[in-house]
């Protein structure tokens, strides 16, 4: 009997006990309830990291202009520009987390990783990551089984959507994912993939969703990028020993309860922060006429 992922306390358990490493019990469950093999598993996420990359390949060389006009091929205005402030690395990273996130912005096909949403930065880390470190797609293979493994344990005790949890559930946990699979696929041990999950959540604790003109456009394409900007700092930070002082499960906890007590004006509804502003609402309302008079006649309501 494979196992059940409820907590991470208990997940370490079964794979120490089992001799299992984190991806492995991962592939061992996610086979069991899909009645597949190990290899079949794989196969499937061999695709969805292709697809992966080409999100972010898409974004770096097409034209990415929503209908809103709210996106305007940021990945690529970045991953061109001639000044990096920290390293051409990192500016790689940010692009691409962008470009990702913008081709789903633009009706592109992405994986959603845990949502939509949030699209752009498993992407933008590990295609990042596999470029630093000269990793082949096996071992970020390796990297998304432990991904799905935090997200189904986050997805049980908190939230993986903003409508329930904020935006803290949707990038906060795609970058709680990234991070831990970074720090798997670099060799740490399972406390150190934890506390870069536990970092992670911490830093991303209270994000509210707030979608101006209710398109995941503004501000969430460019929280893609400030999170795998997290998610890699926790990596470092996790993989260097440091600790993230509140255990992992308790940051989870802790994620639900902020969820729960947000108010649903902060839950992608789209009436507050940046949606509520002077000019989110000038947006809402150019947007909302623009789709009303592209409408053919025979679809727009009677008056």
């Amino acid at each position: 009997m494979s196992f059940l992922f409820d907590n991470f306390l208990a997940w370490k358990a079964y794979c120490e006990k089992n001799e299992l490493l984190l991806h492995e019990s991962v592939a061992e469950y996610e086979g069991e309830q899909k009645g597949k093999s190990p290899e079949a598993i794989r196969e499937g996420l061999r695709r969805a990291y292709a697809v992966m990359k080409d999100a972010v390949q898409t974004g770096l060389t097409e034209d990415m202009k929503s209908r809103s006009g709210m996106i305007d091929n940021g990945g690529k205005k970045v991953y061109n520009h001639s000044l990096s402030i920290l390293s051409p690395e990192f500016q790689r990273l940010i692009a691409r987390a962008l470009a990702a996130k913008e081709v789903n912005s633009c009706m592109g096909r992405v994986v959603a990783a845990p949502t939509a949403g949030a699209s752009g930065i498993l992407p933008g880390t590990l295609y990042t990551l596999q470029e630093i470190h000269g990793l082949d797609d096996e071992q970020m293979i390796d990297g998304l089984l432990v991904a799905a493994g935090i997200a189904l344990i986050i997805q049980q005790r908190a939230s993986l959507a903003g409508a329930v949890g904020g935006c803290q559930a949707e990038t906060g946990s795609a970058a709680a994912m990234a991070s831990g699979a970074m720090v798997h696929v670099l060799g740490g041990s399972i406390d150190q993939v934890f506390n870069a999950v536990a970092i992670t959540i911490q830093c991303m604790l209270g994000l509210v969703c707030d979608p101006v003109a209710g398109l995941v456009e503004v501000p969430c394409v460019v929280r893609n990028a400030s999170a795998a900007a997290i998610a890699f700092s926790s990596a470092q930070i996790a993989l260097a020993g440091v600790g993230g002082t509140i255990p992992v499960d308790e940051c989870i906890e802790a994620m639900g309860e902020i969820g729960q007590s947000m108010e649903a004006r902060y839950k992608e509804t789209a009436l507050g922060g940046l949606a509520a502003t002077t000019t989110g609402q000038a947006i809402s309302k150019r947007v909302l006429i623009q789709d009303i008079e592209i409408l053919p006649d025979e679809e727009k309501s009677p008056e």
